[in-house]
């Protein structure tokens, strides 16, 4: 497995550890998310991150680790760089508290096997 591949997961996995340290900070409320912008804009920063990030993978290495969709990774990062207002907060906090946990797990496991 190349390095370039594996130094974007760490990054990734990176974001991912600041997501759930926001969760941590600002609280595990949907509620407390929807009102404060701050929460908001700080977790949606991480996910463009996430999603550019995404795109730099190489197309080998997405279709050997295809448990997560790489390609909605990637459209949920231009939804929030291009179309922001699109983005539901609903749709956002399931992103952060469902989608981010297990991509941060998969990332935790591709750098165990490389």
């Amino acid at each position: 497995m190349d390095s370039k591949n594996i130094s974007i997961i760490k990054r990734i996995l990176r974001y991912c550890g600041e997501i759930s340290q926001m969760v941590e900070r600002f609280g595990d409320s949907v509620e407390t998310f929807k009102n404060d912008s701050a929460y908001k804009h700080a977790c949606s920063m991480c996910i463009v991150q996430i999603g550019e990030l995404s795109s730099h993978l190489t197309d080998d290495f997405k279709q050997k680790y295809n448990a997560v969709p790489w390609k909605s990774i990637k459209a949920m990062r231009n939804i929030f760089a291009h179309n922001y207002e699109d983005a539901t907060i609903e749709k956002t906090w399931n992103t952060i508290k469902q989608d981010i946990p297990y991509l941060s797990s998969y990332c935790e496991k591709i750098i165990k096997e490389a």
